[in-house]
């Protein structure tokens, strides 16, 4: 398997999972509105204000899912790395990242920190395949280019180890 050069600044988010909520979640928006419509001004009009408002904060709340799927993200620069997962963001140098890995059947990467705890990385799904992959190997390549801890060999060419 080539390995593509990533050089940094470099970002990477989830692809499948990125389509799918695109996709799915305008044809939901589609739906809804045609149901709404369909329901015709007489039963519309039987809907109180607090069931419309229902109705909409429903939709709010899956809306604010979508979004926080849509900008997970892992970025690399110079410094260190940002891992967005929904709405929190955490940044570490790279002198704290121990490993990245990639389960089989793992639905995200894992990156193992140096104060004993680990974090998910939403970004990179196991369900992108090759992709997946790659980018893992691609983040190991570039935390142990920018550290000088030894990682071993089976670290650069596995990505489940």
């Amino acid at each position: 398997m080539s390995r593509p050069e990533v050089t940094v600044p470099h970002t990477w988010r989830p692809f499948g999972a990125r389509m799918a909520g695109g996709i799915f979640g305008g044809m939901l928006v589609i739906l809804v509105a045609a149901c709404w419509i369909a329901l015709g001004p007489h039963v519309r009009g039987k809907f109180s204000g607090f069931q419309e408002a229902t109705l909409v904060f429903l939709g709010l709340i899956a809306l604010a899912v979508w979004f926080a799927l849509m900008r997970s993200r892992v970025s690399v620069t110079a410094e260190g790395v940002t891992v967005v997962n929904g709405y929190r963001r955490r940044e570490f140098a790279w002198s704290q990242i121990i490993a990245v890995n990639l389960r089989r059947g793992a639905p995200w990467a894992g990156i193992d920190l140096s104060d004993g705890t680990s974090i998910s990385a939403l970004a990179i799904q196991g369900s992108d395949g090759d992709r997946a992959i790659q980018a893992v190997l691609s983040l190991r390549r570039l935390v142990a280019e920018n550290t000088h801890i030894d990682r071993g060999p089976a670290a650069e060419t596995d990505p489940e180890a």
